[in-house]
């Protein structure tokens, strides 16, 4: 839990705080004693989701900013949140995504490099495995790139493995601690039940590893056209955000998976796994640890998978 006073505030924004995850994150974020200052920035209706935020009753002051106020949405930011971007329809997979949420990435995180190139960015928007590589190709041209102040946000895919988990063996999810790692998409999602500490069938593990990997789509599915998953996801940002919050105030022992740079898997430049968070962001990122013969398969697929989806995202941005 947070203190009620924190010795220094910060400023947090969200860009894309008007959409579907950026309206339930600014909710979350508000209620955070941490958060001084509360940014909300969207190409429409910012001014109107910033007011009524502004409502509640904690001591972070809320501003709206408009499409052509970029800038000093970002300016003398600590932390820029990212959910900005179409929604998955149904039939949809967040490759399908790439075109359009492509360059949303890379003229916001421009706009981050101009305004605010010491602030941490989290990236939410879909599809994460190319999206973080390309703010981090953009970053590198403005020369403000710091691969320890970049991340994606895996959050949900540990947050749906806590929920699915608890289900299937009648645990409190606040009680399950699931590392899941590779990248954010079918495939690259990797749930390492073997290091949970708790036991499973072969049925149920292959059932849980496909519920967790393509989790995204019950929801697309049950929603009928009518988005994706923004609840549970504006709960997954906010819960990274909390953690790398506390760890910029000086908190220690803050870990969190988080798709980041990377060597812990030498194929590939990003990878998600558990990193130590600290003031500057990412101070150490931890290795996978020990698989099963099934996870190292599942790891295999994921690091054929991803390497594709990250080159795709350098060669949008550097073509």
């Amino acid at each position: 839990m947070f203190a009620r006073t924190c010795s220094r505030a910060y400023k947090v924004t969200v860009l894309g705080g008007a959409g579907g995850i950026g309206q339930p994150l600014g909710l979350l974020l508000k209620r955070n004693p941490i958060v001084s200052n509360l940014a909300v920035y969207d190409v429409a209706n910012a001014a109107g989701v910033a007011a009524d935020l502004s409502h509640i009753s904690s001591p972070a002051v809320v501003k709206g900013f408009a499409k052509d106020e970029l800038s000093k949405a970002v300016d003398g930011s600590d932390v820029v949140v990212i959910p900005a971007g179409v929604p998955r329809k149904p039939g949809m997979t967040r490759d399908d995504l790439f075109n359009v949420n492509a360059s949303i990435i890379r003229d916001l995180t421009a706009a981050v490099a101009k305004s605010a190139p010491k602030a941490h960015i989290t990236i939410i928007t879909n599809p994460v495995n190319s999206t973080v590589p390309i703010a981090a190709e953009v970053l590198k041209k403005a020369g403000t790139y710091d691969p320890a102040r970049l991340f994606g946000v895996t959050t949900l895919d540990i947050v749906r493995a806590k929920t699915f988990v608890g289900q299937v063996k009648g645990v409190n999810p606040f009680d399950i601690n699931i590392n899941v790692v590779g990248g954010h998409s079918g495939p690259t999602i990797v749930p390492l039940l073997s290091q949970s500490g708790l036991s499973f069938t072969e049925e149920e593990v292959k059932a849980l590893t496909k519920r967790i990997q393509y989790g995204g789509d019950e929801v697309v599915q049950a929603k009928d056209g009518a988005g994706s998953a923004t609840l549970s996801m504006a709960y997954a940002g906010a819960e990274f955000c909390f953690s790398l919050l506390k760890a910029v105030r000086g908190d220690k022992g803050i870990t969190e998976c988080t798709f980041v740079e990377s060597t812990v898997e030498p194929s590939v430049p990003f990878f998600s796994s558990k990193a130590e968070l600290g003031k500057n962001g990412v101070e150490k990122i931890h290795p996978v640890g020990q698989l099963n013969a099934y996870e190292e398969e599942l790891k295999e697929a994921c690091l054929k998978e991803l390497a594709g989806n990250i080159k795709k995202g350098v060669e949008f941005a550097t073509k």
